[in-house]
């Protein structure tokens, strides 16, 4: 069980990427200094291309760490490389265009009270106040297609009061355990972007750990999507999916009762070691 003895030793580690972003991450590092100071947190902020902060990191109430990358890495490499700066109990990866209206790690943390909970996330509201499909199942080639053509666009998990326990969540906002963390040896770097975060979780389960959604914690996204309709990022798009169909962690967690032959030889799942 991931245990605090006391909620004034609680320290979490925020990872923000941003990729000229920065005028979005103004905003949440007002949220976060607004509802978040009794969580004692600390924030590694990396600017993966160069940019002219608009604040100074040391006007505010929480440590924050800048990192400023001199070529643009990827998602699951930066999101690494701010663990390694870390010295939370608890690290946790949030998008840019995240919007905070209360601390939502106090309701996060009192949920991850199992021993199977490996990373947690809050329900996600979209800024109209609609709950957005954060939760979801593990995708297949079918299920991918009938999106493509519009036929699937429901939510695969309902959320209401109880927590949930999806396949994967979303890398909008994810929380981790340090030891969890350290134990996956993170994102997978082979992903420049997409598709990492459902690697994580699929090697989570393999791990014996499970996602939780935790409804009593609620975050809003004020969705950007400047790549829809760009071609540069739908080859991204398209080849983290082809990686993540082609891994063996797939099939382990999809079809791991017909591959116990298989399975007992070990596997590399293509991690640093």
């Amino acid at each position: 069980m991931h245990e605090l003895t006391d909620q004034s030793s609680i320290d979490i580690s925020i990872s923000v990427v941003s990729h000229a972003q920065i005028d979005l991450i103004s905003e949440l590092l007002k949220g976060l200094e607004q509802y978040c100071l009794v969580s004692r947190i600390e924030l590694i902020l990396t600017l993966n291309v160069a940019e002219i902060l608009p604040f100074s990191p040391e006007s505010f109430a929480f440590p924050i760490k800048l990192v400023k990358n001199q070529v643009p890495l990827g998602f699951g490499a930066n999101h690494n490389r701010a663990f390694s700066q870390s010295t939370g109990r608890y690290f946790c990866v949030i998008n840019p265009d995240i919007r905070l209206n209360c601390n939502p790690f106090s309701s996060l943390l009192a949920c991850m009270d199992h021993s199977s909970v490996g990373v947690i996330a809050p329900k996600v509201l979209s800024e109209n106040g609609l709950l957005e499909d954060s939760a979801r199942r593990f995708p297949t080639p079918l299920t991918i297609l009938r999106k493509f053509f519009g036929r699937g666009l429901t939510h695969d998990y309902e959320i209401l009061n109880r927590p949930v326990y999806p396949d994967w969540i979303a890398g909008m906002f994810m929380l981790y355990p340090r030891d969890v963390f350290e134990r996956l040896r993170g994102f997978d770097e082979r992903y420049f972007l997409y598709y990492e975060d459902v690697d994580i979780c699929a090697r989570l389960r393999l791990l014996g750990y499970q996602p939780m959604v935790c409804p009593q914690a609620s975050v809003a996204h004020h969705a950007q999507r400047h790549s829809h309709g760009d071609l540069g990022y739908l080859r991204w798009h398209l080849r983290s999916m082809l990686r993540f169909f082609l891994l063996f962690a797939y099939w382990r967690v999809r079809y791991g009762s017909l591959l116990r032959p298989v399975l007992a030889t070990p596997v590399n799942n293509g991690l640093k070691q």
